[in-house]
């Protein structure tokens, strides 16, 4: 039997990414990544796929009633934006070399701009 590593995915999004939604309900609007999950492969965008939560009363809301939240949606079904031209881009990954130690960055595919800082 072979032994499986819990080896984490590597996605193309990252927390505070601009999106393009390219399909489902949502389907061509933009929102920032407010949350990645890896091992579902979903994202939380802001303003992005809104589900209505009840929510009974409490202290901190007396008043209760129902509540808009986002819901997730899977990675697919979203494109970063390139930062130069303002257009959903593909991602690509590169080693760039500092002082010796080599680290993997992100970048756009159409412009070649780093998504990393």
């Amino acid at each position: 039997m072979p032994r499986r590593f819990n080896k984490q995915k590597k996605l193309h999004v990252k927390k505070g990414d601009d999106v393009l939604v390219i399909a489902g309900n949502d389907k061509g609007k933009r929102g920032r990544v407010l949350m990645v999950f890896p091992k579902k492969e979903r994202v939380l965008v802001e303003g992005i796929n809104m589900k209505t939560h009840h929510e009974k009363p409490t202290q901190d809301n007396p008043q209760g009633g129902r509540l808009k939240k986002e819901g997730s949606i899977h990675i697919s079904n979203v494109m970063v934006i390139d930062p130069t031209t303002d257009e959903p881009t593909r991602v690509g990954r590169k080693r760039i070399e500092e002082d010796g130690n080599g680290r993997w960055v992100r970048y756009a595919k159409t412009s070649g701009e780093m998504l990393d800082k």
